[in-house]
């Protein structure tokens, strides 16, 4: 299986911190050496990084670790390959337009009979089981609304509708967002934390590294990690429960 990592946060944040640890997840500490890649929001474009090669010995990893990009909104993915070949074309996350936004996804699991889902006009680059229901999820939304919709909270429960389905065909642990929102979906693993005032010192699991985030903060700063397993070794991460959906906006959980 794979690993995500997501942030959203109310500030412009770095997220070297919790992405050092799961770097070393892929390849050193865990089994997930089949490529990663990261995406950082930054007003309505993004910037992905992706790169086919274990992220423990990736050298865009290093550069990407050593370069504090802030953002609000991160999805980050270490991959165990099961469908598609180790490429680059099936490396996530993923990022399709809609509504005039970028939105980016990404999938720890696998799924059976997932081409029996019908695809519009959104189709797959690669051969992933992951992208191949993404592109369904895009286009179920695509062919819902006529026009960008008012209310997101009624979005993102039609699209937990839709992974209510696909939990159906197998494991579909995901992130998924917009730039202003984040919506996870837990199947079988799926963890998240908020940070805010008052902040202390986190120590990671796989990395000998920690950091006070009481000196790297203000009062004001609320900052939401996902994980597929916790980061961290003193801060309490809470379990999602199976069939459960969570939505993020500004690092609240306000779904």
């Amino acid at each position: 299986m794979c690993e995500l990592l997501g942030m959203s946060a109310n500030v412009p944040t770095d997220i070297c911190f919790s992405f050092s640890g799961l770097l070393k997840r892929g390849g050193e500490t865990g089994p997930h050496k089949d490529g990663w890649g990261i995406t950082f929001y930054e007003g309505k474009g993004c910037r992905s990084f992706k790169d086919p090669q274990a992220s423990s010995r990736s050298r865009i990893a290093q550069l990407v670790k050593n370069y504090p990009i802030k953002s609000t909104m991160v999805i980050s993915h270490i991959r165990q390959a099961n469908s598609g070949g180790v490429s680059l074309e099936n490396t996530h996350p993923f990022t399709r337009q809609l509504w005039g936004q970028n939105w980016t996804y990404a999938h720890n699991g696998q799924l059976k009979n997932y081409a029996d889902l019908s695809l519009g006009r959104m189709l797959p680059i690669g051969q992933t089981d992951s992208e191949y229901v993404f592109c369904w999820i895009i286009e179920q939304l695509y062919q819902s609304y006529n026009h960008p919709p008012a209310n997101m909270h009624l979005v993102f429960q039609k699209i937990a509708s839709y992974a209510h389905t696909l939990r159906q065909l197998g494991v579909f642990n995901m992130l998924l967002t917009n730039g202003e929102y984040m919506m996870c979906y837990c199947t079988t693993h799926l963890y998240w934390i908020t940070r805010s005032a008052p902040f202390g010192p986190a120590q990671l699991i796989d990395a000998d590294m920690k950091v006070d985030f009481q000196k790297e903060t203000t009062n004001e700063d609320v900052v939401t990690l996902i994980a597929t397993q916790p980061l961290t070794s003193n801060e309490k991460w809470h379990k999602m429960q199976s069939g459960e959906f969570c939505v993020f906006h500004l690092g609240q959980r306000i779904l």
